[in-house]
């Protein structure tokens, strides 16, 4: 996984064979070894996701006093929860297991499905998913064009998992090295496919616009402080000045800062609306992360919903616009059964009272002077097909998604890295840009072939000026979503059922041969 997947993504034709030769060993635990299986998965899952997501646990460090003393649970219980789905895609592999090249198809169609089942029970999380090995080289990660995420996820199991059959016994694999040399085939020809999508595929510009993403690196204590509120805007208008000579010579049209930019509601200070009036040319919007309020006489106690929102704010200071987020955070931005922890004392990472309220929809923002946008705030962006699957059938495609997150909590650690990857990814899948603005890294604007056009990178505070990308034509996978990979995944699936039954016919022949 990011930052290391571009030179050490091959380590998967190590560790998958590996998981393969333990799976077999598992056949003597009785009842074909599924129990024994679901072990192996789990302990397999829980080591990949301890590596892949212990940085996690340095957000509990920005309010430590509060939150300090659930580090180790962070840090050891999200990954004991995730490797649960890896054990039932294990025990779910067992149970097609068949000796042979075939058992190499069961494991990746166990874990494929465990891994799309991740992405969607309890809100889901396909946070580094497998297939993201395949994606750390962009010429592989072409791929996802065609068939998205769950495709490289299949692809990136099956691959890695096929040197396997190298140490099979002749009868179980005849000529082991033709299968591999298959597998050399496969890998060789998403190479090719996507050298020639990277050198073919033309992408222009969008006339007339001119976009600076600004990245404060402001500390979360910072922040999230209301006292430090004239501090924090003063920050962002001096760093963002639109008044002094751009880098670029051409003028900015569209000003971005990240999410959750103020430690307040924007919609509430006029003084600051105000403020950054002064400070956009004529013509030119501002589009940001805020919090925002809105009346509810009748919840009670607590007479407001809270969301977290992309605002823009035209040169006369009003909010013309808003997109609420519309999948929240576990535990950052609300708490399952929030009344009842509340009531135990327990609260969510944002500490706003109540949790933040889920938007109803997902919808594209009408932006003055640019293509619609499709805004996806914080991790909305490393969910496959979610860019379209909330918009109405008959609307019109976005020409661009915007990703304003708040990476901060985490620190400079693999974290901010890998759901860059993963928004590069979505650009691929979508054939749409996207522009991405952070409170500290990684900010930049991706092209919807996946290369960074325009970057800041984590830890740095500063502006880049970039022109809008133009979308391509709508790739297979924006076109027809989980279709592809699921042909892909039930094709796999009758070819290890009729391996199964062939074995099958094969052993039970030898047995009467034996009797007769």
């Amino acid at each position: 996984m990011a930052p290391l997947g571009a030179l050490a993504w091959p380590v998967i034709f190590l560790t998958f064979p590996v998981l393969v030769w333990l799976l077999d060993g598992a056949g003597s635990g009785g009842r074909r070894g599924i129990g024994a299986a679901a072990a192996i998965g789990w302990w397999f899952g829980f080591g990949y996701f301890l590596t892949g997501l212990w940085w996690i646990g340095v957000a509990f460090l920005v309010d430590a006093d509060k939150f300090g003393w659930l580090l180790p649970v962070a840090v050891a219980g999200l990954p004991a929860g995730l490797a649960l789905f890896t054990a039932a895609g294990t025990a779910l592999a067992r149970a097609l297991w068949v000796p042979g090249p075939a058992r190499v198809l069961a494991l990746a169609v166990g874990l494929t499905a465990a891994e799309w089942l991740r992405g969607h029970v309890l809100t889901g999380l396909p946070w580094n998913s497998f297939g993201y090995a395949l994606a750390s080289d962009l010429r592989l990660a072409q791929t996802a064009s065609l068939g998205g995420l769950w495709s490289l996820t299949f692809l990136a199991v099956a691959l890695g998992a096929l040197p396997a059959v190298l140490a099979d016994a002749p009868r179980d694999t005849r000529h082991p090295w033709r299968w591999v040399g298959l597998g050399a085939l496969v890998l060789a020809a998403m190479f090719v496919f996507g050298a020639v999508r990277l050198a073919t595929t033309p992408v222009g510009t969008v006339e007339g616009v001119r976009l600076r993403l600004m990245q404060p690196n402001l500390p979360q204590d910072v922040k999230f402080r209301y006292a430090a509120k004239d501090e924090v805007v003063a920050h962002y208008l001096k760093l963002s000045d639109l008044a002094a000579s751009p880098p670029s010579g051409a003028p900015v049209t569209h000003l971005i800062w990240p999410e959750s930019a103020f430690p307040f509601f924007l919609s509430r200070e006029p003084a600051v609306l105000a403020k950054i009036a002064d400070h956009l040319p004529p013509g030119t919007v501002l589009i940001t992360g805020a919090a925002r309020a809105e009346e509810r006489p009748d919840k009670g106690p607590r007479r407001y919903d809270v969301y977290n929102s992309v605002q823009i704010v035209d040169s006369d200071g009003a909010i013309i616009a808003t997109a609420d987020k519309v999948h929240l955070v576990p535990f950052g931005e609300y708490l399952p059964f929030q009344a009842t922890l509340e009531s135990l004392g327990l609260e969510q990472l944002t500490r706003v009272q109540g949790g933040f309220s889920a938007g109803t929809r997902r919808r594209a923002l009408e932006v003055p002077g640019a293509p619609p946008t499709l805004p996806l705030i914080c991790f909305e962006i490393v969910f496959p097909g979610a860019p379209a699957a909330d918009l109405p059938k008959d609307a019109p495609r976005p020409g661009w998604m915007l990703n304003l997150t708040n990476d901060g909590w985490f620190g400079d650690t693999s974290g901010p890295h890998q759901h860059l990857a993963q928004a590069r990814l979505r650009a691929i899948e979508e054939g749409m840009p996207v522009v991405r603005a952070a409170n500290t890294g990684i900010s930049g604007v991706v092209d919807p072939l996946g290369r960074m056009r325009a970057q800041i990178n984590l830890g740095r505070e500063g502006i880049v000026d970039a022109d809008l990308p133009r979308p391509v034509t709508p790739p297979p996978y924006a076109r027809l979503a989980d279709a592809i990979p699921l042909t892909l995944w039930l094709g796999a699936l009758a070819i290890v059922i009729f391996a199964r039954r062939v074995r099958g016919s094969v052993s039970t022949a030898k047995l009467q041969q034996r009797q007769c």
